[in-house]
């Protein structure tokens, strides 16, 4: 199955890349000494998590900056006001370029919030406060206890992700590699069907089939999460149209609106740091 492989617009070949591998543990496998424990982490270099599983529950989220998870053939893009919610022992990776401050919650299995299901969810300044505020309390007091209450109550998911499904049909895979290497590419689906020598009924209902998407619909979909990373992480919107595909910024902005309900002026740095 392709990777979705982030783009690296300010990286040169001398730029330093970390991988990271950690262990995978079943939900519940290791006991935790609170019910929710929070930390921070700058990213100093641009950095992959291999494939791997907590035994808590874990909500990630970026003050600033933008990264991915991917739990089998979806990917999220996770970006100010947007966080994950990651259900224990679940397998993911993820992504983070450099600079970017990286902060997560575990919550324990026996908490009352519990998805089974990953999630995009809304971090709010009033969230963000209480899970800031939670690690300074001691976990013995009233307060530990009615500020947890509040974190749980809440936490919600989002109206909208940043969500791509990466179809595993073989019978996909060029067009899928082309889309993730090069998302400027503007092959259409005639042009894909005359290649492949298939007709584009079957590589529309291939699509629909793997990822509720037609042809069309997957590959914006596909460019946009490109062109919010570009932009987040500080390329002019012109730049990132062009770059994805578009030969107009406002029909780039169109189809921008149309997948993440919002404008590309809403991802730029300055915007997301409000």
């Amino acid at each position: 199955m392709p990777t979705i492989k982030p783009f690296r617009p300010h990286a040169t070949q001398s730029t330093p890349v970390s991988e990271r591998k950690l262990p995978s543990y079943s939900a519940g496998q290791v006991q935790m000494p609170v019910r929710i424990l929070g930390s921070q982490e700058t990213i100093e270099h641009e950095t992959y998590w291999a494939e791997h599983s907590h035994p808590t529950h874990e909500l990630l989220w970026r003050d600033a900056g933008v990264g991915t998870v991917t739990i089998g053939t979806r990917t999220w893009t996770i970006t100010r006001p947007l966080g994950m919610w990651i259900p224990a022992g679940v397998p993911h990776s993820g992504w983070t370029p450099a600079g970017v401050v990286l902060c997560a919650a575990q919550f324990s299995v026996d908490n009352p919030y519990v998805s089974h299901a990953p999630t995009a969810v809304e971090i709010t300044d009033l969230l963000r406060l209480l899970l800031d505020r939670l690690q300074s309390i001691d976990p013995q007091t009233a307060s530990y206890s009615i500020t947890e209450a509040m974190i749980l109550d809440t936490m919600a998911p989002a109206e909208r992700e940043l969500l791509l499904h990466t179809p595993k049909n073989p019978l996909l895979a060029p067009i899928v590699k082309a889309m993730l290497n090069d998302p400027a590419d503007t092959s259409n689906l005639r042009d894909w069907a005359s290649r492949m020598n298939r007709s584009t009924r079957t590589i529309t209902r291939a699509f629909e089939s793997e990822t509720g998407l037609g042809f069309a619909r997957w590959v914006v979909t596909a460019r946009i999460q490109h062109a919010v990373r570009l932009i987040v992480l500080g390329t002019e919107i012109e730049d990132a149209a062009a770059a994805v595909g578009y030969r107009s910024v406002s029909a780039f902005t169109t189809a921008f609106k149309r997948i993440t309900g919002t404008t590309p002026a809403r991802y730029r740095p300055e915007a997301l740091s409000v």
